[in-house]
C-alpha cells in the first residue's frame, strides 16, 4: 500500500520550537570520512536558563524519540515522551533547571539527515546522506550547546541510544560535562541488538515502495516494512511479565478464536498499532541510520579497546542506572560501565531499579528511579550551591497505558 508522502522539510520547519542552522564556524566532519557543510539542529528548552548559566540540562533522546520531551507532540497529539521527569517539582525540575533536549543528526524531525533537502541536488539526501555515529551526534549538540554560550552544562541524562550520547559526551568532553547519567544503556551495542535492528531494516528495505531509499521522490512511504520493522523492537522493549500483565491470551474484541490470521489476540492489535502510528511520524530512511549508528557505537574501539581508558582523569560525576527486567541493556552492561569507571578512579554511583516492565522503564513513572536521579541532581547541585528541592509525587501507573513510549 502506498501512503501519502511524510511532511515535507519546509512543513517541518514550522513545527513549534527552535531550529538553528550551523557550520558557518567550519564543517562538521563525520567518522566516515565525510562532512557537512552546513547542518540544521531542532531543539526545545523547558525552564530558564540561570544568570551564569550553571543549570543547563542537556537530555538526549532515545532512537525514535525527537525533541519533544514535555510537551504535547506537535505530530501525533500525545504527551511528552519525557513528561514523567521533566516540569516543575520533577526530577528535571524545570523551576531549576534549564532542560535542553535536541533531534539527533540523522532524525527527522527538523535536524539533518536523510528526509532533508540535499542543497547539491534540491531533493531529499535518502541513501545519499553520510552515515552517522552517535559521536557525530554528539559532536553536533556541542555545536548546539556553543551556539546558546553554554560552556559547560550541568548534566547530561539520556536513556537507551540517549545514554549513548551520554558516555560519549562524558569521554569526549569532559569539561564540558559536570555530571553524567546514562540510563539503561551499554558501552557498546550487543550482538543481539544488531541482530534485532537488521531485522527491522531487512523488513524496511524489503517493502517495494522503500524504492532503493528513493520513496520520497515517488511520494510512497514503506509502510509495511516499517511498521514491521517498529513492532520487531518494540517487543524488545518489553518485558515477559509486561506483556503478561498487559495482555496475557486475551482475545481482542472477541469471544472466540477466528482460525485465520487477524488479529485474534490483544497483544498483536497492540504491536499492529504501534507499527501503524510509528509509520506517521518517523522516516524509513533515518531508521536505518540511526539503527545503524547504534550498531556501530563501541565506547572502547577509540581506547584500544581498554573502556577504563576513555574515562582516565575525568572530573564528571557519573550515576550510572539499569532495570532488573531490561533484557536488552541488562545490567550487566551498565556494570561493565561502572568497573570501567571505578578502573579510571572516576566518581561514580550505580543503582539497579527493581521493575518488571522491561527496558521501557525508563520511560515509565517508577519512583525509585525518580528518586535516586532526584537524590544524584541534588546532591551534585549542593555542591554547586545549585537549589534543590523535593520531589512531588506523579498519578500511580500500572505500565498498562496504551499511550507509545519512545524508545
Amino acid at each position: 500500500m502506498t501512503g501519502t508522502a511524510p511532511k515535507s522539510p519546509d512543513l517541518l520547519r514550522s513545527l513549534p520550537g527552535h531550529r538553528v542552522e550551523l557550520g558557518d564556524e567550519g564543517p562538521l566532519p563525520l567518522d566516515c570520512g565525510e562532512t557537512l557543510e552546513q547542518f540544521a539542529i531542532a531543539y526545545q528548552t523547558y525552564g530558564e536558563l540561570n544568570a551564569d548559566k550553571s543549570n543547563a540540562i542537556l537530555v538526549c533522546h532515545a532512537l525514535t524519540g525527537d525533541q519533544f520531551a514535555s510537551e504535547t507532540h506537535p505530530l501525533t497529539g500525545k504527551p511528552g515522551w519525557w513528561e514523567v521527569l521533566i516540569g516543575p517539582g520533577r526530577p528535571l525540575d524545570t523551576e531549576r533547571y534549564f532542560v535542553i533536549c535536541s533531534n539527533v543528526l540523522g532524525g527527522c524531525l527538523g535536524s539533518t539527515g536523510p528526509k532533508e533537502i540535499n542543497p547539491a541536488t534540491g531533493k531529499p539526501w535518502g541513501l545519499d546522506f553520510p552515515f552517522i555515529t552517535v559521536s557525530d551526534m554528539v559532536h553536533a549538540q556541542k555545536r548546539l550547546m556553543d551556539h546558546l554560550g553554554i560552556d559547560r552544562l550541568f548534566a547530561v541524562v539520556g536513556g537507551s541510544m540517549g545514554g549513548m550520547q551520554v558516555l560519549e559526551w562524558a569521554s569526549k568532553f569532559p569539561e564540558r560535562v559536570g555530571a553524567a547519567v546514562p540510563i539503561a544503556t551499554a558501552p557498546y551495542h550487543s550482538a543481539q541488538n544488531i541482530a534485532f535492528h537488521e531485522v527491522g531494516r531487512q523488513a524496511i528495505m524489503a517493502d517495494p515502495d522503500w524504492d532503493e531509499g528513493r520513496y520520497l521522490d515517488s511520494g510512497k512511504i514503506p509502510r509495511r516494512g516499517l511498521a514491521v520493522a517498529r513492532m520487531t523492537a518494540h517487543v524488545t522493549y518489553l518485558s515477559e511479565q509486561a506483556l503478561h500483565r498487559k495482555f496475557g491470551r486475551r482475545l481482542q474484541n472477541r469471544g472466540e478464536l477466528s482460525y485465520g490470521l487477524e488479529a485474534d489476540f490483544q497483544v498483536e492489535s497492540y504491536l499492529r498499532y504501534q507499527g501503524a502510528s510509528f509509520v506517521e511520524r518517523f522516516d524509513a530512511n533515518s531508521y536505518l541510520y540511526i539503527t545503524r549508528a547504534m550498531d556501530y557505537f563501541d565506547l572502547g574501539a577509540d581506547f584500544d579497546g581498554v573502556l577504563a581508558n576513555a574515562f582516565r582523569g575525568s572530573p564528571v560525576r557519573f550515576c550510572v542506572i539499569s532495570f532488573t527486567s531490561d533484557w536488552l541493556f541488562p545490567t550487566t552492561e551498565a556494570r561493565k560501565i561502572v568497573h570501567a569507571l571505578n578502573a579510571a578512579t572516576a566518581d561514580v554511583s550505580f543503582v539497579e531499579i527493581d521493575s518488571d516492565k522491561g527496558h521501557d522503564a525508563f520511560l515509565l513513572n517508577e519512583p525509585e528511579f525518580h528518586e535516586t536521579l532526584n537524590g544524584f541532581l541534588n546532591g551534585f547541585a549542593e555542591q554547586l550551591d545549585l537549589p534543590t528541592a523535593d520531589l512531588k509525587p506523579l498519578p500511580s501507573e500500572d505500565g498498562s497505558s496504551d499511550a507509545e513510549r519512545i524508545s
